[in-house]
């Protein structure tokens, strides 16, 4: 699955099967369900699901809790628009 394709799932009820926790939250994200996204960004241990976490709460907007989220992450707070870096996080997390 390319990032186009990972945006034309966004037509249907429920994320790809195959999708990590951490891309399954970019979906809800882009679905416009929040909770359902942090659910999933909480779910998945380790740097992936740190970065979508912080870029939630970016989102949410709560920046204090967002740069804590970028540092487990190991990355500098994201400058770039929320769509620049929820396009990024797509194409960083899918399957090669």
């Amino acid at each position: 699955m390319d990032p186009a394709q990972f945006r034309d799932s966004l037509t249907a009820a429920a994320p790809p099967q195959a999708a990590s926790l951490s891309l399954q939250a970019l979906w809800w994200d882009a679905k416009g369900d929040w909770g359902k996204a942090h659910q999933c960004a909480q779910s998945e241990s380790g740097p992936a699901g740190a970065a979508v976490h912080a870029y939630l709460h970016r989102k949410e907007p709560d920046p204090s809790n967002a740069s804590y989220w970028y540092s487990r992450a190991g990355r500098p707070p994201a400058s770039n628009t929320l769509q620049q870096e929820w396009d990024a996080l797509v194409a960083e997390l899918l399957p090669a």
